[in-house]
C-alpha cells in the first residue's frame, strides 16, 4: 500500500515549512542567511540491482543548505557596525577560545576596551604600529584603548599667500621708510596670525607682518622688495622674533620676488627661535619657508598655513575604514591607526556549521578557513563602517513557498486518504 510514500511526503513538507518559518523568523536578523530544503527521493533496491520499473517509495529531506549570497546594506550611527560588502566573515574568538565566524557586524566595545559582539565574542585583527605596519601576531583580539595624543612642537613652517602688488612702501612725516610698529597698522601692509605649539603643547600665538620696502626696480628680472617680522603672543617687545642693535625689531625674512611675481626660493629662514610667549617655552630651530607667496594684483590673503604643531588631543572617536584598518581620532585633529579587522573564507560556505547567535563554525565538510585577510584583498570584500548587512530572506519568496508547501502537505495527505479508502474497499469484499 501506498501510506509510505504519504507518510514520507507529508514529513518532508512539514520540515520544509520549518525551513521557511525559520527564515522568516529572521527576515529581520542582521547577518543571517536564507535556507532551503533540498529533498530527494527514494527507491527500495531488488535483490539483484535489476528492474526498469521500480516505484518509489518515497522522499526524504537530502540537505538544508543555506544561501550565502549578499544581503542588502543599511547604514546606522554607530562607527563600530560593520558591514562586509563581498565574500568573508568576521573571526570571533569565544571565551573558551574557540573561533567562531559571523557575518553580523553589530559591534560594541567592553570594559576592557576589546571589540566584541552581543554575545561577548572578539572581534580578531592584527594590531598595527602608527605608520600602518604589523605590529602584532595575526588574528588577535582588537584592543581599542583610551590614550592621548602626544603634543608635536613646530618644526618647520611653510606659507602659501598673495601680497598685493598694488601696496605702495608706507612713509613717515619725513618721507622716510617707517619703522614697523606692531600697534600701527600704517606701518605694515598686511598681517596673519598662526597659532603654533611648543614641546609641552602649549599654544604661543604668531603674527606676520609684512612690510613692503621698495617698489619694483627698473630691472626685468626684479619686483617689489618686502620684509617679514614676526611676534610671539602680540608682544612686540620682550616675545619678538629679533631686534635690531637699536633694540626694535628685526625682520625674520628680506626678499624681493621675481618680476612675475613668484618670490625666489631664497624667502627662507631656518634655524629661528620663537619665545614661548606667556604660555610655554620657547621654540628652537624653526625653518620658515615662504617661498610659495606671490606678489599678484589681487588681495592680500593667506591660502595655507602649516607647521605649526599641535596641542595635545584626548580620544575623542573611532573610525573604521574600509580596508579594515581601525583608526583612533582625537580631540587635536590628528588620527592613528592602531589595528586592522580581519576576514576569513572557506572554500565551501555550505559546510559550515550553523551554532546559533548569527555565528557558524568550521567543519570536515567546509575545510580550514583560509589564511585571514585584509578586507579588500584578494578575495575579501571591503569594509563599510557605519553599516549593517541586512538578511538575504526574500520575505514574499518565502510567503509564496509557504503556499506551495502547504498545499503539498495537503496533497500527501489526500494520497493518505484515498490509500485509505482503497483498503477500507477491500476489507469489505465478501
Amino acid at each position: 500500500m501506498g501510506f509510505q510514500q504519504g507518510l514520507s511526503g507529508l514529513s518532508t513538507s512539514s520540515k520544509s515549512l520549518e525551513v521557511i518559518g525559520n527564515n522568516v523568523a529572521n527576515a529581520n536578523t542582521y547577518g543571517a542567511k536564507s535556507s532551503r530544503a533540498e529533498f530527494s527521493d527514494m527507491y527500495a533496491a531488488s535483490l539483484n540491482g535489476a528492474g526498469s520499473n521500480g516505484i518509489g517509495i518515497g522522499s526524504r529531506i537530502g540537505a538544508v543548505a543555506q544561501q550565502f549570497t549578499q544581503g542588502n546594506i543599511t547604514t546606522t550611527a554607530n562607527n563600530l557596525d560593520l558591514a562586509i560588502n563581498g565574500r568573508g566573515f568576521f573571526a570571533l574568538s569565544t571565551p573558551e577560545g574557540e573561533i567562531v565566524y559571523s557575518r553580523n557586524g553589530q559591534f560594541k566595545r567592553d570594559a576592557n576596551g576589546y571589540i566584541v559582539n552581543n554575545s561577548k565574542h572578539q572581534l580578531l585583527g592584527q594590531a598595527l604600529d602608527t605608520s600602518g605596519a604589523p605590529a602584532g601576531p595575526a588574528g588577535s583580539p582588537i584592543q581599542l584603548t583610551n590614550d592621548v595624543s602626544p603634543p608635536q612642537p613646530a618644526t618647520a613652517i611653510s606659507m602659501t599667500a598673495n601680497l598685493d602688488a598694488r601696496e605702495s612702501v608706507k612713509l613717515d612725516s619725513s618721507n622716510n621708510i617707517a619703522a614697523i610698529d606692531f600697534a600701527d597698522s600704517d606701518t605694515y601692509n598686511f598681517v596673519t596670525s598662526q597659532t603654533v605649539y611648543g614641546d609641552n603643547g602649549a599654544p604661543i600665538a604668531l603674527n606676520y607682518y609684512f612690510k613692503k620696502v621698495a617698489d619694483p626696480t627698473t630691472s626685468p628680472d626684479a619686483g617689489g622688495q618686502w620684509e617679514v617680522y614676526i611676534s610671539a603672543d602680540g608682544n612686540s617687545n620682550a616675545s619678538s622674533i629679533s631686534f635690531d642693535g637699536s633694540g626694535n625689531p628685526s625682520p625674520a625674512l628680506t626678499f624681493t620676488f621675481n618680476a612675475d611675481g613668484s618670490a625666489p626660493s631664497t624667502a627662507q629662514a631656518s634655524n629661528l627661535t620663537i619665545p614661548g610667549g606667556k604660555n610655554g617655552q620657547p621654540l628652537t630651530g624653526i625653518s620658515l619657508n615662504m617661498s610659495k607667496l606671490t606678489e599678484y594684483s589681487g588681495s592680500s590673503a593667506v591660502t595655507d598655513l602649516s607647521g605649526g604643531g599641535y596641542a595635545q588631543g584626548n580620544l575623542s572617536d573611532f573610525l573604521i575604514e574600509t580596508d579594515g584598518t581601525v583608526k583612533a581620532r582625537y580631540t587635536n585633529g590628528q588620527s592613528k591607526a592602531i589595528a586592522r579587522v580581519q576576514l576569513a573564507d572557506f572554500k565551501n560556505l555550505n559546510g559550515l556549521q550553523p551554532v546559533g547567535e548569527n555565528e557558524w563554525k568550521s567543519t570536515n565538510a567546509s575545510g580550514d578557513p583560509l589564511p585571514l585577510g585584509a578586507p579588500g584583498s584578494g578575495v575579501y570584500g571591503l569594509l563599510q563602517s557605519g553599516a549593517l548587512e541586512e538578511s538575504n530572506v526574500d520575505l514574499t519568496g518565502e510567503l509564496v513557498n509557504m503556499i506551495v508547501a502547504q498545499r503539498t502537505y495537503q496533497a500527501n495527505a489526500q494520497t493518505i486518504k484515498a490509500e485509505d479508502q482503497v483498503l477500507q474497499t477491500l476489507v469489505n469484499l465478501r
